[in-house]
């Protein structure tokens, strides 16, 4: 998805115009750049988290509960 495309997306949400849209759009990836340029990750609630680095990543947050039915199929087999 391109810029434009997310920025009408969110306007259509928001209620601003796709020009507001944008800017706001730019704050947020601004900020995202400015936090790892300072080394520092930059979250996303409810979807992950940008790492810094070398190789600058992104990490996926799991759903709750997510890995709980694996970590209990773990037990059983402990026992």
């Amino acid at each position: 998805m391109r810029k434009d495309e997310l920025a009408g997306r969110l306007a259509k949400r928001t209620g601003l115009s796709k020009a507001a849209a944008a800017d706001r759009l730019d704050g947020v990836v601004h900020d995202i750049l400015t936090s790892l340029r300072k080394g520092q990750a930059a979250p996303l609630p409810g979807l992950g988290t940008f790492l810094p680095g070398q190789k600058p990543a992104f990490r996926f947050e799991r759903p709750a509960g997510a890995g709980r039915k694996r970590e209990r199929k773990r037990q059983r087999r402990a026992r």
